[in-house]
């Protein structure tokens, strides 16, 4: 007795053909025709493995499956879904997010899709800046760093709010975003903001050292409850960054090219740097400017 030809060899035989020749498929509903997985495949722009592999997570699912053969019908009225299947693929989308859309109503759909693409934007935005300080980096800091401009002014003296403690570079931004979000709603006690936030590292921050780092939020007065100290007036070179550019480790960048900058003309740092934060990180896309990396300039010796 011979060996029952495989349901998968069935299918290939047919995706040849173009035509059913192994089991009779139910009647198809007018104007709803049923269609062979070969010809499905070519009229959704699929191949039979991806069929298969859709139908295994339950993306796209065949209108009917012979129960004895294993062999797969879909309907005409599904290759709409499947067309859209392959263009979300071609956007490089994982299934799970597929799933989603597809699933989705129309307007729901849209709005998955729109919040994708924009993590693909900061994403791809952000690998661009991290390319452009590891090439700086593999070209050796001799080579300068002309991709950022170094500006120079003068900040007074501030009265600010101030919370440190040392952090460890993966709980940085989490830190941050908080503790500058709690010490914001306790400035209308103190006057409210009059000024800027800025971080300042007070060590170095990396995957071997963990600051100490301290927020800096300037206000209009004392107040109660809250530590505060008085921030020197100072002058101070800096450059102008975008919400890409502040990711780490190519922030480290800037740092360094206002460091090299004062090398240069022989100046030397007053004070540890800072970040200066000067508009919404939430909000901003990753092209807007949103910061500076800045140091305190020691006045030239006479």
């Amino acid at each position: 007795m011979s060996e029952p030809i495989p349901a998968v060899a069935l299918e290939s035989v047919d995706a040849v053909l173009g035509v059913g020749m192994y089991a009779r498929p139910p009647a198809a509903d007018a104007g709803d025709a049923l269609l062979t997985i070969g010809v499905f495949a070519r009229r959704s722009r699929l191949s039979m493995k991806a069929l298969r592999l859709y139908d295994r997570q339950g993306l796209l699912t065949p209108a009917h499956v012979d129960p004895s053969s294993g062999y797969r019908r879909y309907r005409e009225s599904q290759l709409a879904t499947a067309r859209l299947i392959a263009m979300l693929r071609r956007l490089d989308m994982p299934l799970t997010r597929v799933a989603e859309i597809v699933s989705a109503p129309a307007q729901g759909g849209a709005e998955l899709l729109a919040a994708y693409w924009e993590a693909v934007e900061r994403r791809i935005a952000s690998q661009r800046e991290l390319t452009a300080h590891l090439r700086i980096r593999l070209l050796g800091e001799e080579r300068g760093y002309d991709m950022f401009e170094v500006l120079e002014r003068e900040v007074p003296e501030q009265l600010v709010l101030t919370s440190q403690r040392h952090v460890p570079v993966d709980e940085l931004a989490t830190w941050i975003s908080t503790w500058m979000s709690r010490m914001m709603r306790t400035t209308p006690a103190h006057g409210g903001v009059t000024g800027p936030p800025f971080v300042v590292y007070h060590g170095e921050v990396n995957h071997d050292s963990d600051g100490p780092v301290e927020i800096c939020v300037p206000v209009a007065h004392e107040g109660t409850g809250a530590a505060v100290r008085r921030e020197p007036a100072h002058r101070e070179a800096y450059v102008r960054l975008r919400k890409a550019q502040v990711e780490y480790p190519q922030i480290l960048s800037a740092f360094d090219a206002v460091g090299q900058w004062l090398v240069s003309r022989s100046l030397s740092a007053a004070g540890s740097p800072r970040e200066v934060y000067f508009a919404s990180f939430a909000k901003a896309a990753p092209s807007d400017e949103v910061c500076d990396v800045a140091f305190p300039v020691a006045a030239p010796s006479a």
